[in-house]
């Protein structure tokens, strides 16, 4: 089968379109900037006692701290953050909140094909829990239960659509699930590229990512939880049965438990340090669009958008009426540390400009204002794991793989009730029990994802098809698609 070009081949934007959008553009988070004034936590220093000690000051992290404070009141809970409340993942992402807890159906079916109907329902009430959580305490954080468009930028991709067919012109009686044609996909949001969608309409909310964080560590605050910032942990220790000593630069705490939410830093548990690897995922935000530009493309159901394509952009407009457009370009850097100059990828914020310009050709001439980059903590199986160690008295949770700001609230209860050392659905799940292959230390890992990589960028320049590495993957468990 010859190779194909793609829609952003076919149909390229102007060099000087794309100078132009970019030109002034800062290289911040904009989800950071927009921040109001934030409280300051002062490091740990010093010895202390805690019942639970969370590390990690993400969203993991952060829901751990609620969630055990709401079980037990009278816990002593205290959070650990190594640098400031959302400055990492949970400051840097699209603000999707998807009900999914295995990264899509068919990763789920995939892996845990007699679970998936609990996952689901688990999935959904995980999402309910969350959105009840923001209403009973007031959380300031613009949440918005939109739902989400799949849609299909090539015509091989129609195929893959799901959904019934719209009844009747009123959005409102459609059924949850909904398969759009192109004309109808155009009402909803006018892009050439988009030839049509499956719209999950109850699934997926919006939300600003970073006040997310800050509101959690508010409410996780208002609940008794003390929490530290600039305080890195170097390590645990522990003497038989006995508490776990965690130690940070500047103090040290003995803890009944610990709850591990590093996300895709390295593991404090050393045996799990091959489990996760960094790969940067890049970010453009436009300025606030003008009443024409916003009638230009309409858009008025807000909805979350993600393409069909391997290599897929994401999308969605912002409370204050910018475009957020990501994804595409997924870089693992060989080595696999975190480093801030792997943010920095012009090759990566120019491709991402040039597509925009291709899905919504009527906005040329809109300007980006910020650029930003962040370290997604893959696992082999694209979705959180959980362990334990130190005799049931340390758990953790990672591996998201980019769907982590829904996913972490039930990841933390999961983590507490393994914790808790008493069986519950959640930890009678298979998907709990079973752990991720790991991934090959060096350069075989840099080999691997690279050549998966290239692969994946193949497959949709030539109709969707796999080749022999993405089929052996698959068979063996390790296949990816968006």
């Amino acid at each position: 089968m010859a190779r194909g070009t793609t829609v952003y081949e076919r149909y390229p934007a102007p060099a000087a379109a794309i100078e132009h959008a970019l030109e002034g553009t800062r290289q911040s988070a904009f989800w950071l900037d927009s921040l109001p004034d934030r409280p300051a936590h002062p490091p740990l220093r010093g010895d202390a006692r805690a019942d639970l000690v969370v590390v990690g000051g993400g969203y993991t992290g952060l829901w751990t701290a609620v969630r055990a404070k709401e079980r037990d009141p009278g816990r002593r809970v205290v959070l650990l953050e190594a640098k400031r409340i959302a400055w990492a993942a949970s400051g840097r992402n699209g603000g999707f909140v998807e009900a999914s807890l295995t990264h899509g159906e068919e990763n789920g079916r995939r892996r845990w094909p007699e679970e998936l109907e609990e996952l689901d329902e688990l999935g959904r009430e995980n999402l309910e829990g969350m959105q009840a959580t923001i209403e009973r305490h007031g959380l300031d954080v613009e949440w918005e239960r939109t739902g989400s468009l799949e849609v299909a930028v090539e015509p091989h991709q129609l195929d893959w659509l799901e959904g019934e067919e719209p009844v009747g012109d009123d959005p409102a009686a459609w059924p949850e699930v909904v398969r759009l044609d192109a004309a109808r996909l155009r009402q909803q949001v006018d892009s050439p590229a988009y030839l049509g969608a499956t719209w999950h309409r109850r699934t997926t909310a919006l939300v600003h990512p970073a006040k997310l964080a800050l509101e959690l560590a508010r409410l996780a605050a208002a609940l008794g939880v003390e929490i530290h910032e600039g305080s890195r942990v170097l390590r645990l220790e522990t003497r038989g049965r006995g508490a776990v000593e965690v130690r940070t630069d500047a103090g040290r705490i003995l803890a009944d438990r610990v709850a591990l939410a590093t996300n895709v830093f390295p593991s404090l548990l050393r045996r799990d340090r091959l489990m996760t690897v960094p790969v940067y995922d890049y970010v453009l935000m436009t300025e606030p669009l003008s009443r024409r530009q916003l009638d230009a493309i309409g858009w008025a159901g807000r909805q979350g958008i993600g393409d069909l394509a391997n290599q897929f952009h994401y999308s969605r407009r912002t409370a204050d009426d910018r475009i957020l457009y990501g994804g595409y370009d997924a870089v693992y850097h060989a080595g696999g540390r975190v480093r801030a100059e792997h943010e920095r990828r012009p090759e990566s914020f120019r491709r991402l400009a040039s597509h925009f310009l291709t899905t919504y050709p009527q906005l040329e001439g809109v300007r980006f204002t910020h650029r930003w980059a962040g370290a997604i903590d893959t696992s082999t199986r694209f979705c959180a794991f959980f362990t334990t160690a130190r005799h049931g008295r340390v758990a953790s949770a990672a591996g998201f793989t980019g769907l982590g700001v829904g996913a972490a609230r039930f990841a933390a209860d999961t983590v507490l009730d393994l914790l808790g050392g008493e069986p519950t659905h959640r930890t009678e799940l298979r998907m709990v029990r079973e752990r991720p292959l790991p991934f090959p230390p060096e350069p075989a890992a840099s080999l691997g994802i690279n050549a998966t990589r290239w692969s994946l960028d193949e497959a949709d320049h030539r109709g969707g098809r796999r080749n022999i590495l993405l089929t052996t993957l698959d068979a063996l468990g390790l296949g990816f698609d968006s």
